[in-house]
């Protein structure tokens, strides 16, 4: 992978999520004039799926490097990503387009966007207790979290999953999130036999639509990308990804 940030943890991707207000018909004739014109672009998006009777989902077959996008369309959302993408501008261009087209062909507008968000998740593999590790990790220097957590009461940590968020305009109609996502069940903490899972650590920029001088959906994902790229070089990295690797090797 020729992507910065995929180079610092086991697996790298990047969701984004447009939630509406009012729900998508999701017509035979409509998703599929959609899909071909997004197929124009990415020729790679021809594998079509029904997960149930409200959700259709449009995917690649991996390249030799792992990397495949996708499109999802619910009754409330539209989806769309790329796992494992070798730079960022190429998802930068794939989300821009699917933004521009998606309201012709599916009939939505600003009155209808309820909020937008870019995810960069980062997965590292660990095979072990995740909540300790994470509890260890992030939570020893926090004089509350370690007299809980790490206290002498405590036999097992079975749930440490820090989340954070801020706002990053004074009107907080743009956002930011940081979450630790552990996967290691009580079953394994018991019986001290643990599979080996990826701890997550989730980058969220969400824009709310607001009433006055709404963005273009392509400005405001444009946006989106521009704030997750500058907080995941300078805070995401240094203070959760690579902790959380530093401490897996040191456990290996």
């Amino acid at each position: 992978m020729n992507n910065g940030l995929g180079a610092v943890c086991d697996a790298f991707y990047v969701n984004c999520r447009l939630f509406l207000k009012l729900d998508l018909p999701l017509e035979r004739e409509t998703v599929l004039h959609f899909f071909d014109r997004v197929r124009k672009e990415y020729p790679g998006l021809r594998k079509l799926r029904r997960r149930d009777a409200h959700c259709l989902f449009l995917e690649e077959e991996p390249d030799p490097q792992g990397s495949r996008r996708w499109l999802r369309l619910d009754m409330s959302s539209l989806r769309f990503g790329q796992f494992a993408p070798p730079d960022m501008e190429g998802i930068r261009r794939y989300g821009d387009m699917i933004v521009t087209q998606a309201p012709f062909h599916l009939t939505f507008n600003d009155l209808d966007y309820d909020y937008l968000e870019v995810i960069y998740g980062f997965d590292l593999e660990y095979r072990g207790n995740h909540d300790q590790l994470v509890a260890e990790t992030f939570m020893s220097g926090d004089q509350a979290a370690a007299g809980f957590l790490l206290g002498d009461s405590t036999k097992h940590i079975v749930d440490a999953q820090p989340y954070y968020g801020i706002a990053l305009s004074p009107e907080c109609d743009l956002q930011a999130y940081v979450e630790v996502k552990s996967r290691t069940t009580t079953f394994e903490v018991r019986g001290e036999t643990f599979e080996p899972a990826p701890i997550s650590i989730f980058l969220t920029t969400r824009k709310y639509w607001a009433i006055e001088e709404p963005p273009s959906l392509s400005d405001a994902l444009r946006v989106l990308f521009d704030h997750a790229d500058e907080l995941a070089t300078d805070k995401i990295v240094p203070h959760f990804v690579n902790p959380l690797a530093a401490a897996i090797a040191s456990r290996s």
